[in-house]
């Protein structure tokens, strides 16, 4: 049995968790909360092994909630919240704060057909992911370079970036070191397992959090026009650089994603090789190693993101395994590697 904690102040939709999750499917709710402040003292007492979290909760915030709950007894949760801009907004603070995936609530139509069911693999799925205590590491903590390193300052035209489970964190962290208008593009496929609604929003978030220019690919962006920019995989489509530009198709997932990190990189590899850097983040899988490995291979720059600041130490375990990165850090300690190794020069 799977031991659910649901925190939810509507009826209705605590009534939609209850029926879904049922002991005949194999999950048993051991508490239900109405507020943050309920949620985090029923977390600390019943110890469930997920917790499906509202964002929109009176007393206590289900960020507030979700803040406490990772710093103090970290659980993976499951945002379940609806595709309101302002509540999506909050919902990605939660997934940068420690909450895992996140689902839409039903909405009164045909979808809710099936929406028992995609609760119960997103709570499966979510109660499989070993989640860690969020403390941000302490300045000049822990730091590998990988064995053959070298003060690399060959110039970097592009960098490529990758994660999937606790990525939204990471990658906001990351983002807030690198200046404004730097003059290389900056890549980056996020796995987002919500629908297209909650994708969408996310590049807003992103540039809300970070100050920087973010945006989904077209396709067919020449790399000089996206300069400065952070440019990232749509929904559902590959994301690769080719000739030059960048290119969108629907070809077969990797590793079961789609978007896919080794995708991305080993066409950058391909196309860049010494002139590119590969950063692997956060997340659950193995996408994205081989792809940074066939970048180190090919004379880039390559940094995987050190266990202790991991939501999940899945996909940079991964790479580090296969030695695929010349250095393992923080997001925050990339991104000071990233200003030496790159330069950052800012566009006048």
């Amino acid at each position: 049995m799977i031991k659910v904690l649901v925190v939810e102040d509507s009826s209705t939709v605590r009534g939609c968790l209850r029926e879904a999750l049922t002991e005949r499917h194999g999950f048993d709710i051991v508490g239900e909360a109405v507020d943050g402040a309920q949620a985090v003292e029923l977390c600390r007492r019943l110890r469930p092994d997920v917790i499906t979290m509202d964002v929109v909760l009176p007393v206590m915030s289900g960020l507030a909630a979700t803040e406490q709950i990772m710093a103090s007894q970290p659980t993976p949760i499951l945002v379940v919240c609806s595709a309101s801009r302002q509540e999506l907004f909050t919902t990605y603070d939660a997934l940068a704060a420690g909450a895992v995936d996140v689902l839409e609530k039903p909405r009164g139509d045909a979808s809710d057909d099936t929406w028992g069911a995609r609760l119960r693999t997103a709570v499966k799925v979510v109660s499989r992911i070993r989640v860690v205590t969020r403390h941000r590491p302490a300045a000049g903590g822990a730091t590998t370079v990988a064995a053959g390193a070298r003060a690399n300052r060959i110039a970097r035209r592009l960098v490529a970036v990758g994660a999937s489970t606790g990525g939204p964190g990471a990658i906001v962290t990351l983002l807030r070191g690198v200046p404004r208008g730097f003059t290389v593009p900056l890549l980056y496929v996020q796995h987002l397992s919500a629908n297209e609604s909650f994708a969408q929003a996310f590049t807003g978030w992103l540039a809300e959090q970070t100050g920087h220019d973010v945006r989904y690919a077209r396709g067919g962006e020449s790399l000089q026009s996206v300069a400065g920019k952070v440019i990232m995989a749509p929904p559902d489509r590959h994301l690769t650089v080719r000739g030059g530009h960048l290119h969108l198709s629907s070809g077969p997932p990797r590793h079961s994603c789609r978007p896919s990190v080794d995708v991305l990189f080993e066409s950058i590899a391909a196309e860049l090789g010494a002139g590119a850097t590969g950063v692997l983040l956060t997340g659950m899988g193995r996408d994205g190693a081989e792809g940074l490995l066939a970048m180190r291979r090919a004379g880039a720059h390559t940094y995987a993101q050190e266990q202790g600041s991991c939501v999940v130490y899945g996909m940079p375990k991964e790479a580090v395994a296969l030695n695929a990165a010349v250095e393992i850090l923080a997001p925050d300690q990339i991104a000071g590697s990233l200003a030496e190794k790159v330069g950052w020069r800012t566009l006048s």
